[in-house]
């Protein structure tokens, strides 16, 4: 039988109620078990991942998206990164990674790395690395997550020290360990440009558990077990697995009834999921989540902003405050996701140190329900003549089809109130990846996975000067609140400045969040192990997959 594990990313702790759903289809087995079908797995061949996510850039500095990553996880090395299991990272590719001062971090890596491509890796690869997500800075890449990093200087063949711009950094280890450090090669990638997904590929840029052999964007993707992998990782467990991309979720979920994948995720709905564990054939493990589910408001062009025919502070805010008194987040929970996403809040999700409710008590009734009384008022207050045209725009196949219900209800809820004219419009991925970074959004939806076990991952990439976001928020006091959160050492201290910074952007409303929730995988029967590995993991490896 065969074990499955998964890379923890995010949460060490979460309700129960946000579920992670992982489906065990039922799947043949062959006559001999053990024998070779011929795809280069051991006992019973290799394994056929289904996923209806989607890849932006096989380059570091070009992607910041769950789909991206999940690929990245499978191929490239770390500085440091989570054993299986645990929320506290570990060096990976690195023998030490210290403070050795209060602003140096220096990391010292094994000796006689090498890429898959026969290219030595050493501590120019990861100056490279750093180097170049800093000058590349791509709207839609990760760089923001290096807010603290001044420079990175090689002392020789395999050190390196992160000089810092702040003193004692208690999230950058675990930056190194995010979706901003994956180590590159510096032959193949370009130093000032994202380097196209087909180059990498070809030319074998990779040094995690696995290689890429064969690569269609967005089709299908054949890893191979790398025998050069040097990392905390265990080596992996099947030799070969594929992976098909699926364009929606009813074909991935009938992929899974007919035993055509083994391993399926991201995504399917809460209809497929509920009518899965109604089947004999299936099995259903739940786990601990920790997605969140925002609107973001872009303070240019959103009702009243700075570049409006109108623009207005006062009355921008009151726009985004009666939002937030309207939504209604249990009826979203219910009715649209069956319970596997939960209200929220605030920013930082339910289950990490410094999580509150600040949403709670200054918009809605109080207890968390919608107060149309109060919508009405703040925008009575402010002048503002209703309805207010809105844009919201969605993302129809990111975030899952329930997307569509999710935001149909949101306009239906904002609209009901007779306070909104809501013009509803959706975009695919691919599109409003980029477009949501170039004003062409007033508001609109996202979604954000962690990158790291800590409150800090939902703070510094939305809400600090130069965010990931770029919805032109600012607010210097929230800025530097982040900034200290992230170099206070005393936790006690660390957790009253991480709850400051949820109040103070909870009275600006540079986004309103409301769901706190899951993904969802798939594994066959024959991928043993899962109900024992689940825990936040948000990085989902193939490397500890096998038959």
């Amino acid at each position: 039988m065969a074990t499955a594990s998964f890379r923890r990313r995010g949460l060490s702790v979460v309700g129960t109620a946000a579920a992670l759903a992982l489906v065990l289809a039922a799947c043949a087995e062959t006559e001999d078990p053990n024998a070779d079908d011929g795809t280069g797995g051991d006992a019973g061949g290799g394994i056929t991942v289904g996923t209806t996510d989607v890849i932006i850039s096989l380059d570091p500095a070009g992607s910041y998206d769950n789909g991206s990553l999940t690929v990245m996880l499978q191929v490239y090395p770390f500085l440091m990164n989570n054993p299986y299991g645990s929320p506290d990272v570990e060096p990976d590719i690195a023998v030490s990674a210290e403070f050795t001062a209060p602003t140096e971090y220096t990391v010292v890596l094994k000796p006689d790395l090498t890429f898959a491509n026969g290219h030595a890796l050493t501590a120019s690869d990861v100056k490279f690395t750093f180097d170049r997500q800093v000058a590349i800075n791509d709207p839609q890449g990760p760089a923001a997550l290096l807010y603290n990093l001044e420079s990175t200087e090689v002392v020789d063949e395999t050190t390196v020290v992160f000089h810092l711009l702040s003193e004692n950094d208690q999230v950058f280890p675990q930056i190194l360990a995010s979706a901003v450090a994956p180590i590159v090669d510096e032959e193949v990638f370009s130093a000032t440009e994202v380097t196209p997904s087909a180059d990498i590929a070809e030319a074998e840029a990779f040094a995690g558990q696995y290689t890429i052999s064969d690569y269609v964007e967005n089709e299908v993707i054949r890893y191979t077990a790398f025998d050069g992998y040097a990392g905390v990782l265990p080596p992996a467990v099947t030799d070969e697995i594929t992976v098909q991309y699926f364009a929606e979720e009813t074909s991935l979920k009938l992929a899974v009834q007919e035993g055509d994948v083994d391993v399926a995720f991201r995504s399917m709905s809460p209809t497929d999921i509920g009518d899965l564990r109604s089947d004999d054939s299936v099995t259903v493990h739940d786990g601990p989540g920790g997605e969140i589910r925002y609107i973001v408001f872009n303070f240019n062009t959103q009702p009243y902003g700075a570049t409006t025919a109108e623009p207005d502070p006062a009355k921008a805010l009151a726009v985004r405050q009666a939002v937030a008194h309207v939504i209604d987040r249990n009826a979203l929970s219910e009715e649209i996701y069956q319970g596997t996403y939960t209200p929220l809040y605030s920013y930082v999700p339910e289950g990490l140190t410094g999580a509150n409710t600040a949403l709670q008590g200054l918009y809605g009734d109080g207890s968390g329900g919608p107060d149309v009384d109060a919508a009405t008022a703040a925008l009575a207050d402010a002048g503002v003549t209703t309805p207010v045209p809105l844009n919201l725009q969605y993302s129809p196949d990111h975030y899952g089809a329930s997307s569509d219900e999710e935001y149909a209800m949101i306009e239906a809820q904002l609209e009901a109130t007779g306070l909104f004219d809501v013009q509803l419009n959706s975009t695919l991925w691919d599109a409003y990846s980029a477009e949501r970074t170039q004003d062409l959004y007033p508001a609109y939806q996202l979604g954000w996975f962690p990158d790291y076990s800590d409150a800090d991952t939902y703070l510094s990439p939305f809400f600090l000067t130069e965010n990931f976001l770029g919805n032109h928020y600012e607010n210097q006091e929230v800025n530097d609140l982040i900034l200290a959160q992230a170099t206070t050492v005393d936790e006690t201290e660390r957790t009253a400045l991480i709850e400051q910074v949820q109040d103070l952007v909870a009275a600006d409303l540079s986004t309103v969040p409301y769901l706190q929730g899951a993904q969802v995988a798939v594994a066959a029967t024959d991928i043993t192990g899962v109900s024992d590995t689940l825990d936040a993991s948000f990085k989902f490896r193939y490397g500890a997959l096998g038959r």
